[in-house]
């Protein structure tokens, strides 16, 4: 009998692969992507496509507005993406976003059932994000065995991060082989309504290096700039 997995899923490269790769593991997928107030809509335009093309059995957008907040790039028109690497933690980093996101799949996993959520954080080839790190998945698991009534009454959850320990260039060959068509994926902090890449933030570095790393050839579509 098929288990139900809650994968999250941005439409980025990452979240794409640990999609393919659940599915790989016999999972029913349930595919939840956040729209938390963005600098653009691509990246779920993206999701809803590697949803149907990776045959998740549910994509669900939530939505929930980390701008009344702000403090991130991501998050606050008034902060620039930053071009060049920094140091430390980047502008780009949104406070608490993975703790958010996996509440709710959280959530939507007791409902289904679910023993498994599925993320793709990665402590290789990141950008320095606090919630990227092992320690932070290791104990987001043990508080979600505590807070649940499904693990109190015998059934324990499992967070799966494959990607956490993977270089860029091992997580695209992997996707490749099991069948990610890239193309379809959108990694840029600010990617334009077609999602086209900038292909100068710290993500549109970060995944080129993994393709040429990878030695395959990128599909990414980048702006043109003039």
């Amino acid at each position: 009998m098929m288990k139900n997995a809650v994968v999250l899923l941005s439409g980025g490269l990452d979240s794409a692969t640990i999609l393919a790769m659940a599915r790989a593991q016999g999972f029913t997928c349930y595919a939840l992507s956040v729209d938390y107030g963005q600098r653009h809509h691509a990246e779920l335009a993206a999701a809803q496509r590697i949803a149907q093309i990776l045959g998740a059995r549910e994509h669900r957008v939530v939505s929930i507005d980390l701008t009344g907040f702000g403090g991130s790039a991501l998050t606050d028109n008034n902060i620039a993406v930053p071009q060049q690497p920094t140091e430390g933690i980047p502008v780009t980093y949104v406070p608490a976003r993975n703790t958010i996101m996996l509440s709710l799949a959280l959530a939507w996993a007791e409902v289904l059932q679910a023993q498994d959520i599925f993320i793709g954080v990665n402590a290789v080839d990141y950008s320095g994000y606090p919630d990227c790190r092992p320690a932070y998945i290791e104990a987001f698991e043990r508080m979600a065995n505590l807070a649940t009534r499904a693990a109190v009454e015998g059934h324990p959850l499992t967070i799966h991060a494959p990607l956490l320990h993977m270089p860029k260039a091992e997580i695209i060959r992997q996707g490749n082989l099991l069948g990610v068509d890239y193309a379809h994926t959108v990694s840029c902090y600010q990617a334009d309504e077609q999602g086209r890449a900038c292909g100068v933030c710290d993500s549109c570095r970060l995944r080129s290096a993994g393709f040429i790393s990878a030695g395959m050839d990128d599909p990414t579509r980048y702006q043109i700039i003039e």
